[in-house]
C-alpha cells in the first residue's frame, strides 16, 4: 500500500474522533444548559418572561408618543409601560405561586385559592389593556378599586394593629398610591371620551394620594438612608452601591417638594415630570444592579425579592408619570 494511503486512513480517523469529541462536547453543554434552564424556578422564569413580554408590547405601542415628545416628556410617555409591566410580572407571580399567596386572602372569605387565580388574570388583563391603552378607563378603574379594597381588608387593619411600624404605613399608601396611579390612568382616558368631569374627579384622588405618599417616602427616605431608595421598605442598600447619603437625601428632597407641589396643585406636571424621572433613574442604575446581582443568586427566593423591588418600583414611578401625563401643559 502507498504510504499516502496510509496517511489518509490515519488523518480520516483522527477527523472521525475529533467530531466525534466534538459531539460529545456538544451534547454535554447542551446537557448543561439545559439543566440550568430547568433548575430555574419557574416563578421566576414566568415573572421574567410576563415583564419582557410586556415591556416590548407596551414600548411598541408608545413609539409614536415617544417619537413626538421633546425633552422630558419622552420620559412621560414612558408612563403607561412603567405601569403596565409591573402588573404583568405580579400577575405572573399570582399564576406561578398562587397557592404560595393563598394565605394572604383574607380567612373569611370563599374559595381563596380561586382568588389568588382570578387576581393573577386581572393583572395580566389590565396590564394588556394599560399597554396598548385599550379600555384603560375600565382596566385603570378597576385596579384602582382592587388596591383600595386590599387596603380596607388588609393594610389598615394591619397597620393599626402596629401603629409604630413605619413599614406597615409605607405599604398602606404604596397601594393606595398604586391605586390612585390606575384612577389617574382611568381619569385621563375619560376625559379622551368625553366625560371630563368624571376623569378628572379620579384625578384629582390620584393626584392627593400621590402627593401625601411622596412627602412621607420623602421623610422617611431622608432619615434612612441605608434603606433603598424611592419606596421605603426593609431592604438595604448593597454596600458596593456608592454615596448612600446623597441618594437618600437627594431622593428625599426631590419627594418632599414634588409631593407639596402635588397636593397644592401647583407646578402639579413639572413637579411629577422632574420625580417620575428621578424614580425611574433610580430604578435603572440603583434597582437594576440589584436585581441583575439577585438574579445571578441560586436562591429562588433571592430571585423573586430582587424582581418584586425592581418592579414594584418601577410602578410608583408609573403612577407618578400617569400624573404628569394626565396634567395640562399650561399648569
Amino acid at each position: 500500500m502507498h504510504p499516502s494511503q496510509n496517511w489518509s486512513r490515519i488523518d480520516s480517523g483522527k477527523r472521525a474522533s475529533d467530531r466525534a469529541r466534538e459531539r460529545t462536547l456538544g451534547i454535554h453543554m447542551h446537557t448543561t444548559i439545559l439543566a440550568a434552564f430547568f433548575a430555574i424556578s419557574h416563578t421566576v422564569l414566568a415573572m421574567c418572561s410576563a415583564g419582557v413580554i410586556l415591556f416590548l408590547i407596551a414600548l411598541w405601542a408608545a413609539k409614536a408618543d415617544i417619537a413626538g415628545a421633546r425633552g422630558l416628556d419622552k420620559i412621560v410617555a414612558l408612563s403607561n409601560l412603567c405601569f403596565a409591566a409591573p402588573l404583568a410580572v405580579f400577575g405572573a407571580l399570582h399564576l406561578a405561586a398562587a397557592e404560595s399567596l393563598m394565605p394572604m386572602v383574607p380567612s373569611y372569605m370563599p374559595w381563596r385559592l380561586f382568588w389568588a387565580y382570578f387576581f393573577g388574570v386581572a393583572l395580566l388583563s389590565a396590564s394588556l389593556s394599560i399597554a396598548t391603552k385599550i379600555q384603560v378607563r375600565w382596566s385603570g378603574l378597576l385596579f384602582g378599586i382592587a388596591m383600595f379594597s386590599f387596603v380596607a381588608m388588609l393594610d389598615i387593619p394591619g397597620t393599626l394593629a402596629s401603629p409604630r411600624d413605619r413599614f406597615g404605613w409605607t405599604l398602606t399608601l404604596r397601594e393606595m398610591l398604586f391605586g390612585g396611579g390606575g384612577w389617574i390612568l382611568a381619569g385621563n382616558a375619560l376625559r379622551e371620551h368625553g366625560r371630563g368631569h368624571v376623569g378628572s374627579r379620579l384625578i384629582t384622588v390620584g393626584r392627593v394620594i400621590i402627593g401625601i405618599a411622596a412627602i412621607f417616602y420623602g421623610i422617611e427616605n431622608s432619615l434612612h438612608t441605608t434603606n433603598v431608595p424611592g419606596v421605603p421598605l426593609e431592604k438595604l442598600m448593597p454596600a458596593w452601591i456608592p454615596a448612600h447619603l446623597l441618594i437618600g437625601w437627594l431622593t428625599g428632597a426631590i419627594l418632599v417638594v414634588a409631593g407639596v407641589c402635588m397636593l397644592l396643585n401647583k407646578k402639579t406636571r413639572m413637579a411629577a415630570t422632574y420625580l417620575g424621572t428621578w424614580i425611574v433613574l433610580v430604578v435603572v442604575f440603583i434597582y437594576g444592579p440589584i436585581l441583575i446581582a439577585a438574579l445571578a443568586d441560586p436562591g429562588t427566593d433571592v430571585k423573586i425579592e430582587g424582581i418584586n423591588y425592581f418592579f414594584d418600583t418601577l410602578l410608583f414611578a408609573g403612577a407618578i408619570l400617569a400624573l404628569a401625563s394626565a396634567t395640562p401643559r399650561t399648569d
